[in-house]
């Protein structure tokens, strides 16, 4: 069975092909990341990366679905930054993070019809969030092993990474910039991730496990569990 995935850039799509995608094989689905396309220019190639508005958010979601054939469609884009203008932010509730996400993923499936086949996801807050699943792994990547008492302090502030919150100078992105000043969001991200592995950002990150365990339960089936390994493989 096929995925297709709508990112934002160039990281997700890395994070797709290395990480996830493959944790997925022996389930018999098969992930595709699309980047999202921005910009347009005359007489000239397309400028992608980044959610600038929903009608182009909307068009890109609408060719997927389109051209699907059935396959299944999904989404990686961050909460954090997302415009004003998606369905559901301007009736989002007064509750948690996760559950104010979930509102607006729920507002977009409805906005298409509610097809069977379709899974908005919006990460919390953005991708950075799940590099703060593990104390170690990111200043290891980034070869700064002085910072890593800071950045051990700064996950453990937290009951989940995805309590990181959304502010212009606090998202997890900012925090990391501000800690590693020579961190390359396309670079160390998905290496940092991968390193990490999925079933660690899984067990810290109930809405980016939630988004899991719902294309595992629309894929056509698990894996074998005859072995001595854990059946779960994402």
């Amino acid at each position: 069975m096929r995925g297709l995935i709508l990112v934002e850039g160039q990281t997700e799509e890395r994070l797709i092909k290395d990480t996830i995608a493959p944790a997925f094989w022996p389930w018999s689905l098969f992930l595709e990341p699309t980047i999202l396309v921005t910009k347009m220019v005359k007489d000239g190639p397309n400028f992608k990366g980044g959610v600038t508005s929903y009608e182009r958010c909307r068009n890109d979601l609408a060719k997927l679905l389109n051209s699907s054939g059935g396959a299944l469609v999904t989404t990686m884009l961050d909460y954090y930054g997302l415009p004003s203008d998606f369905p559901g932010m301007s009736t989002r509730p007064n509750g948690s993070p996760r559950e104010r996400a979930s509102h607006v993923q729920q507002a977009i499936w409805h906005d298409f019809g509610e097809p069977q086949n379709f899974v908005p996801f919006l990460a919390l807050h953005e991708f950075e969030a799940w590099l703060f699943s593990c104390p170690s792994t990111l200043p290891d990547v980034l070869t700064v092993p002085t910072q890593q008492p800071e950045f051990a302090r700064l996950c453990n502030c937290y009951d989940s990474p995805e309590d990181i919150n959304d502010g212009h100078d606090t998202a997890p992105s900012k925090r990391i910039m501000q800690m590693f000043p020579t961190y390359k969001k396309t670079l160390h991200g998905p290496t940092a991730a991968k390193r990490i592995g999925l079933n660690k950002i899984r067990s810290a990150c109930p809405h980016f496990d939630d988004w899991l365990q719902r294309l595992e339960a629309m894929a056509p089936g698990p894996p074998p569990s005859n072995n001595d390994s854990d059946a779960r493989t994402v």
